[in-house]
């Protein structure tokens, strides 16, 4: 039995491609230097993966920034405002990435959304009227010789014609049927390519065929992949779906020629029942996901080998494989110094991962695998209880009522109140939260972690920088104030540090999107609040100044989602236990001063079941709720926001509305302010702050065109109801460019605000 995984993390054990390409975006090293740690990363990966024992090893699962975005640039689909800009190959693509702004332009970056239910963001590919789908890029065969030369044969990783499609953002009449032609040439042609340089398998990442289709997606598909498979050569074509089943098309899938097709058994609810009520193949491998992609617990051998026992009665060709590519997992536990042992053996990074497959080949191939020295070992971690039960936790959850979840008075009313208390002008202005963690900031907590602060020194410090920071939003003119966060290392790790249940890594990072990569911590036991978390920095914030200061909490359902969650628990269960210790949070706030209370629910929708039949029962009737539970005990005259980041929020709009919120603000500006006509057309009751310029572009957006953003909202949003901030926190940024575009905001503001008035 064959092994492989999907892809693996491209960002270095220690995050050496961040830090490269940062040093390049400052102009501290060349394009040279740049690739040159990308190749030492990858030719780090392929050996390691080649010692592990794996059989089928990928490549082109490097990307200098994005893989959707790689593939838009290999199939020519680059709007003309980046290539007209004159700059190199690389640069365009960063400015495309990123936006541009120097002598050359000034261009915003493509619209990111979030990568199906992950926390990875994508790049969303532009497609007009105009576009000509044909292969430009030579990055997939380049990587492919790379590996060649150091003696492995590689299995190329594409984003499939499919997913392709149906993830670009079409600018004009055309829709993706009038691309299908030109895109099946482009995929024959690679084919074709790789039949030249040799390769065996060459993988098609289809993850769109786990959504809800319809008659007409499924024919676009196949009208797709008959082209492209009508002259495959000798190359063996995998067709890989991941974050759940195909149970739309999986008929239609078994009779294409795929050589290959790789199927989730980890979270395809109904994979297996495919699998066992059509079965599979004769002629094609089944490449079975059996190995979670996504968490960073140990592999169930058990569970496992009776999921492969009855795969091996319908197909007779197995490879062992991950539920989806590594890269949504840290690199490697060796990096860990601090984790106890007794917490340390229940995990598995990517490395370790490769281990596990290994592991399961040998187990499977064994004459008796039940009494093999893994099996027997695997079978005893897995049988141990794990510390960190609270049963008084537990008892709460469970006595939770219908009523809890309840805020009075209602909405309109409270909405009265809030205006009379706060008096704020029209359009009030604020920021999400967070302020530019700069240099100096990120040295103190490292001197405190070090030993090298005292804790006095270092709350002096912050201390210091709460100062500055509110004496500089009110020179910059904002309505709505912010201690600026800089006591938090992470918006979720920073509250996982204050509540019991949780355990920390040190080196476990994951990538989010291009350079951000994030630390997710690990929900170990039941959750409860070890102490006040916010309520000191945000009382003496609100000291400093007769302005509103927004006390700022992560919610819920976000440090759930961006956290490694328990497996033996639901995720509902999870949710609820977190809501408890964030509604302490709040009611202590508020006991303490803090009229406006900010609770984000940035990643709300990263969760939501990829097929809309399940959004219901298996996330939204607790992910809703919890949310509300959070937020319920508190008196009308409190103003609660909250903030949602870069997500498609049409299909669920009413029920971020009936999370009752005061004020909600969104990600807008990537998406060209596309949310207004929703929450028009829905008749969203919740005063609302769509972005009204892109955090994650080190451009500064000017004046004018933050006032033509104002105005295009105020013509679909009340003019009562609108505030104006940024899209997202300012922590990624530094000053240089978080000043001038703060004064641009709030002078925009202004000038609406007297055409207004």
């Amino acid at each position: 039995m064959e092994t492989t995984v999907i892809g693996y993390p491209r960002i270095g054990n220690l995050r050496e491609l961040k830090f490269a390409s940062e040093k390049y975006f400052r102009n501290e090293i060349s394009a040279a230097e740049l690739e040159k740690t990308a190749r030492e990363i990858r030719a780090y990966n392929l050996e390691l993966q080649k010692k592990s024992g794996l059989d089928i090893i990928p490549s082109n699962d490097f990307s200098y920034y994005d893989g959707v975005l790689d593939t838009a640039f290999m199939l020519n689909a680059v709007p003309a405002r980046y290539t007209e800009l004159g700059l190199s190959e690389l640069d365009i693509y960063f400015a495309a990435a990123r936006g541009y702004q120097g002598t050359k332009g000034d261009v915003k970056a493509l619209a990111m959304k979030k990568w199906f239910n992950t926390n990875y963001h994508y790049m969303v590919p532009e497609v007009d009227d105009e576009t000509e789908i044909r292969l430009v890029g030579k990055k997939p065969t380049d990587l492919f010789r790379e590996a060649l030369e150091k003696g492995i044969r590689t299995k190329p990783v594409i984003i499939g014609a499919y997913t392709f499609l149906k993830l670009a953002r079409y600018k004009g009449e055309k829709t993706a049927a009038d691309f299908i032609d030109q895109t099946a040439a482009a995929y024959s042609e690679l084919l074709d390519r790789f039949n030249g340089l040799g390769a065996d398998w060459i993988q098609f990442d289809e993850p769109s065929l786990v959504m809800d289709m319809t008659s007409d997606d499924v024919k676009i598909f196949e009208s797709l992949y008959e082209e492209i498979l009508s002259s495959k050569g000798s190359v063996r074509v995998l067709l890989q779906t991941y974050f759940g089943d195909v149970r739309d098309c999986y008929k239609e899938i078994c009779k294409l020629g795929f050589d290959g097709i790789g199927l989730d058994f980890v979270e395809g609810k109904k994979t297996l029942e495919l699998v066992k009520e059509n079965g599979f193949p004769d002629d094609k491998t089944l490449f079975a996901g059996v190995v979670n992609g996504k968490n960073i617990w140990r592999n169930n051998y058990a569970s496992t080998l009776l999921i492969l026992d009855e795969l091996k009665k319908h197909s007779s060709q197995i490879v062992l494989n991950t539920s989806c590519s590594l890269l949504h997992v840290p690199c490697s536990l060796a990096n860990e110094t601090l984790l106890s042992e007794s917490c340390r053996k229940h995990f598995a990074f990517a490395e370790e991962k490769l281990s596990e497959i290994e592991e399961l080949r040998q187990i499977l191939e064994a004459e008796y695998p039940l009494v093999t020295e893994a099996y027997r070992r695997n079978s005893a971690l897995h049988s141990e209880p794990r510390s960190g039960r609270n049963d008084s936790v537990r008892e709460k959850v469970s006595s939770l009522t219908e009523k809890d979840f309840v805020r009075l008075p209602e909405f309109a009313e409270r909405e009265k109140i809030q205006k009379a208390r706060f008096n704020l002008p029209l359009f009030p202005t604020t920021t999400i939260g967070s302020f530019p963690q700069t240099a100096e900031v990120k040295a103190a907590r490292k001197a405190l972690r070090t030993g090298e602060m005292s804790s006095d020194d270092y709350e002096k410090f912050i201390k210091e920088k709460i100062a500055e920071c509110v004496t500089q939003q009110e020179g910059i003119g904002l309505d709505v104030l912010v201690h600026g966060e800089f006591e938090r290392n992470d918006m979720v790790e920073y509250f996982g540090e204050c509540l019991d249940g949780y355990i920390f890594t040190e080196k476990a990072w994951v990538q989010s999107y291009g350079t951000r990569c994030v630390k997710p911590p690990v929900i170990w036991g039941d959750i409860s609040r070890a102490r006040p978390m916010t309520v000191k920095w945000s009382v003496y914030a609100q000291s400093l100044t007769n302005k509103p200061m927004k006390g700022m909490l992560t919610g819920p359902v976000t440090i759930l989602n961006w956290s490694f969650p328990r497996e033996d628990i639901s995720l509902k269960e999870s949710a609820l236990q977190i809501a408890l210790a964030i509604r302490e949070e709040v009611l202590d706030l508020e006991a303490n001063g803090i009229g406006i209370i900010q609770v984000d629910e940035a990643a709300l929708r990263e969760k939501l079941p990829l097929r809309r039949s399940d959004w219901r029962e298996d996330y939204l009737d607790w992910a809703i709720p919890a949310f509300r539970y959070v937020h319920s005990g508190v008196k009308a005259e409190t103003q609660i926001h909250t903030h949602m980041c870069y997500s498609e929020f049409a299909d669920i709009i009413r029920d971020i509305d009936n999370m009752d919120a005061d004020v909600i603000t969104f990600e807008a500006s990537r998406s060209d302010l596309t949310i207004l006509d929703v929450l028009k057309e829905n008749n969203f009751r919740t005063e609302v702050g769509p972005g009204v310029y892109d955090i994650h572009s080190p451009r500064i957006p000017s004046k004018e065109e933050i006032i033509a953003a104002i105005r295009k909202m105020k013509e679909r949003i009340p003019a009562e109801k609108l505030w104006i901030n940024p899209d997202c926190g300012l922590k990624t940024r530094g000053n240089a460019e978080t000043v001038p575009s703060l004064i641009n905001l709030v002078n925009a503001a202004k000038e609406v605000r007297n055409e207004n008035c």
